[in-house]
């Protein structure tokens, strides 16, 4: 385990822009930039190079990452390239990979519009001409911000990550939306073998995991909707333990400081803060009984539907991008009322989101709690669900439309994890 690395400067100056003008600025840049791609690219591609934040522990690195392990499984010839280090925002938090794909390779480019022309200016000219671009974009709001409409010049086709972000992109990118989920089922990796003692969680306790990235949106993951959920349906109970696995927290140091804020005198609420390895982060949610997002919108949920196929019981809010693989008899889906969307960093404001039912929450985990075979039941069924819908259906049907066909999704299996040895009821 290794403690996240401080900000760098230019990092930190970048950041002092209001994300309105930041936007503004890569956007009109990046149409400008003199880059063009071919408008017949090779009719069969003969494998798929990902393209990413390969070395940064996020959502869309995360994806590329999981693409990448589904095209081994797949027996689809596949290359990394890492591009983090390209990126105005980036930390490097994993090793770097950067392979030479075959010439007539596809890309399948794991970054959004605003810096998409930056990315593909930053690689060499062989890796542009001639090959099929495909960008995998995710969004997580009914509507795509007008500045996307510059990234679809510089892509073939966009595959999605869900029914929700397709919907919103075939505003930008009319008829060239594909939805293609991200495979979990077929790239999860195995959680390590750290247990409940190594994260410092009691074997006696009841423990709800919230796992967020702060450089994901403060007020998109809601973590104090969360927080309040759990207070107001445990108290200061020390057999019911809420743990807070918070991303980046010295990259947003105002947003930190309102979860302190929440959850001072608390003395059953923990914080992790720590980068951990892929397989030990696995393993952290594999140790919790409970997985908690009262998220306010995603473009898919990467993190319940990791949990998910570990056999967690997922408590979440039942809009948007995590009904991909979540529904009544998966999980515990929370109640909402759609509100306009606010933004303080500018990122998300301009259309609706959905404010999740706190005291409706607190009910769910106070049910949860006090039932371990209810807790069992529910976790194993939304196992089941999570795995026929992220199996790689979606990535192997996109790859045979452009003429790649490997393995069945159906010869692989889930990963299995051992279940967490918390308290079984009270």
């Amino acid at each position: 385990m290794q403690a996240a690395d401080p900000l760098p400067v230019w990092h930190r100056l970048w950041r002092r822009l209001p994300a309105g003008p930041r936007r503004r600025l890569l956007t009109s840049f990046g149409a400008f930039l003199p880059l063009r791609i071919d408008r017949e690219p090779v009719s069969v591609p003969d494998g798929i190079a990902v393209v990413g934040e390969l070395s940064r522990s996020s959502g869309l690195g995360e994806g590329a990452r999981l693409m990448l392990r589904a095209l081994e499984r797949l027996n689809i010839p596949h290359w990394a390239i890492d591009i983090g280090g390209a990126l105005p925002a980036h930390v490097a938090d994993l090793p770097s990979v950067q392979q030479t794909p075959s010439a007539n390779a596809a890309l399948v480019v794991h970054v959004n519009p605003p810096l998409l022309p930056f990315v593909l200016m930053g690689l060499p000219r062989s890796l542009r001409r001639g090959r099929r671009i495909i960008g995998y974009w995710s969004w997580e709001l009914p509507t795509v911000p007008a500045s996307w409409r510059t990234g679809s010049r510089f892509v073939h086709e966009v595959w999605a990550p869900s029914e929700f972000t397709a919907r919103a992109l075939e505003d930008v990118v009319p008829h060239r939306v594909q939805l293609v989920p991200h495979p979990v089922a077929l790239g999860l990796i195995t959680p390590s073998r750290l247990d409940r003692a190594d994260f410092g969680l009691s074997r006696d306790a009841v423990v709800t995991l919230v796992s967020f990235n702060l450089a994901s949106s403060f007020e998109r993951k809601n973590p104090l909707a969360a927080i309040a959920a759990f207070r107001a349906a445990f108290g200061d109970r020390q057999d019911r333990v809420l743990l807070l696995k918070v991303g980046n927290p010295g990259h947003f140091s105002d947003d930190m400081r309102r979860i302190t804020d929440a959850i001072a005198g608390a003395s059953n609420i923990r914080l992790e803060t720590r980068v951990l390895p892929p397989g030990d982060l696995l393993a952290l949610t594999a140790q919790c009984d409970i997985v908690l997002s009262m998220h306010r919108s995603e473009g898919f949920g990467l993190v319940l539907a990791e949990a998910m196929l570990l056999g967690k019981p997922v408590v979440a809010t039942n809009w948007s991008g995590n009904l991909q693989f979540m529904d009544h008899s998966s999980s515990a889906l929370i109640g909402y009322d759609l509100v306009q969307s606010h933004d303080p960093r500018g990122v998300y404001s301009g259309s609706v989101w959905a404010e999740p039912n706190v005291a409706e929450a607190a009910a769910q985990l106070r049910l949860l709690a006090a039932n371990a075979e209810l807790r069992q039941a529910l976790g194993m069924r939304g196992r089941d669900y999570a795995a026929v819908r992220l199996g790689g259906d979606g990535l192997a049907g996109a790859l045979a439309r452009i003429g790649l066909v490997g393995a069945s999704p159906a010869r692989a299996s889930v990963p299995q994890a051992a279940c967490s040895t918390g308290a079984s009821s009270g």
